[in-house]
């Protein structure tokens, strides 16, 4: 009889393997095409904890790479050098920079898809993008699969030839970076248009637009490189019901093979942003024409800029036209304080290049991390920081009981947190020294320490750490 136990016990083994694989699929939530059901849906918290990635627009529009500057006095918007096509054709305050541009450099006869031609990504080192994007700290990217040009960097058949495979680099752009960067342990997505500016099912048929271009590209998208981030944009001429977008949304957080880690922004409908969907995105500190630099949010949220005045790369931008890396450290600190990320934009050349600017910027603010990163991955805002305002130099993280106290600029002075009544310990990040506190009523003094250059732990900004 004890022989038959062993059998036995793998059976109900099996049984209870099987009951519980089955209770976890019956308790997967299945979510509505609605906002009320979509909107139930929690932000996984790998993206919270994350806190810093790459923004990567890649195009066709990186060969002419042109636009005009914030020294030609125009505003934020126009300054994008990925709206090339738009700006060059259709009636805008800029067009007549770039119609002058466009014929110095190429010519009136040269069209717009003439440049799949000339771009080729021979240059492109996927293997070595990655691990730039781990050196700067990132912790994912999201690169743009379609932009409003209508131009696929992967082989899709909704956009026969007008995509990376069958014209151009003839190279699978989406899937050779995706592999590359999943490799290194980073976290990869897609930004993809809603929207093309040119393509005349879209200018014609909406519906059907939607119904056989866009979804099935979309869902072609999410099976074939299994995205932690699926970051749409070009929504703002319809409506979210025009776009059926709770529709592709039910079947992405209910079929897909993504439908558990997968982060949506809210970027789905001319009435979603800040509202519906994910995340909510910031751009250039903008929500719409909105300033968001002193907003107060309490849904997770993304700012997204570049490192210049363009997304896509701009040839016509100069040194002063970049944002210096200490002014991206603060940036990061000034986001991930509010509770949001960081997603800092690079656009490389059309060749495959991301260029030397960019590169410097982005080494920075990966030796910033190494010494600092304690006090943003895995952070929350704390509940009892002052509002920030632009003069604000005090910023801080918290995590678990501990308080991250991180000064932006350099001060001699005594630190003095509000709403601190003990400390066990206070250190500065990086730096071996002892670091003096003290605590009365209901606040913290913390001494800054005497460092040199060969003490000092970091540039840009500094880190204490209260153990609560």
């Amino acid at each position: 009889m004890h022989k038959y136990i062993p059998y036995a016990m793998k059976k109900l083994t099996i049984l209870a393997l099987f009951l519980l694989g089955t209770l976890n699929i019956f308790s997967q939530k299945t979510y509505q095409p609605t906002w009320e059901s979509i909107d139930s849906r929690p932000v996984p918290t790998w993206f919270e904890d994350a806190k810093f990635g790459i923004f990567i627009h890649w195009g066709l529009y990186s060969v002419p790479s042109y636009s005009p500057t914030k020294r030609d006095k125009v505003g934020v918007y126009e300054q994008y050098a990925e709206w090339y096509w738009s700006r060059w054709v259709n009636p805008s305050k800029t067009q007549q920079f770039f119609i002058d541009y466009h014929n110095r450099v190429y010519g009136k006869d040269f069209k717009y898809q003439d440049f799949a031609d000339r771009f080729k990504a021979e240059m492109f080192d996927p293997d070595a993008w990655a691990e730039r994007f781990k050196e700067a700290g990132a912790k994912y990217i999201v690169l743009t699969s379609k932009h409003h040009e209508g131009f696929a960097l992967w082989p899709s058949a909704q956009s026969w030839n007008w995509n990376a495979m069958d014209v151009g680099p003839h190279r699978d752009l989406c899937g050779d970076l995706s592999k590359s960067v999943k490799e290194k342990g980073l976290h990869m997505g897609f930004y993809y248009s809603l929207y093309e500016w040119f393509n005349p099912l879209y200018k014609t048929n909406l519906n059907q637009y939607v119904d056989e271009h866009m979804i099935p590209q979309m869902k072609d998208l999410v099976t074939r490189y299994s995205p932690d981030i699926v970051w749409t944009d070009g929504e703002w001429d319809h409506p979210s019901a025009d776009w059926k977008s709770t529709q592709f949304l039910a079947w992405l957080f209910n079929e897909s093979s993504v439908k558990n880690t997968v982060v949506v922004n809210d970027r789905w409908g001319k009435e979603t942003r800040s509202k519906h969907g994910g995340i909510y995105t910031t751009e250039y500190d903008l929500v719409g024409e909105g300033d968001s630099k002193n907003t107060k949010f309490e849904h997770p949220w993304e700012e997204c800029r570049g490192i210049a005045g363009s997304f896509g790369y701009n040839r016509n931008e100069v040194l002063e036209d970049y944002s210096t890396s200490e002014e991206l450290v603060h940036i990061l600190i000034n986001k991930v304080a509010r509770g949001g990320n960081l997603l800092l934009n690079i656009g490389p050349t059309a060749d495959g290049r991301i260029p030397e600017i960019m590169q410097q910027r982005l080494s920075d603010m990966g030796a910033w991390l190494k010494v600092n990163g304690e006090a943003i991955y895995g952070t929350r805002k704390w509940e009892n920081a002052p509002v920030v305002k632009p003069e604000t130099t005090v910023y801080y993280t918290k995590k678990g009981k501990d308080l991250y106290v991180i000064v932006t600029k350099w001060q001699d002075q005594p630190i003095v947190v509000k709403g601190i009544a003990n400390a066990q310990s206070v250190s500065m990040l990086g730096f071996s020294g002892k670091v003096k506190y003290s605590a009365s009523g209901n606040q913290l003094s913390i001494t800054p320490p005497v460092v040199s250059p060969a003490t000092i732990p970091c540039q840009y900004a500094w880190v204490y750490k209260v153990k609560m």
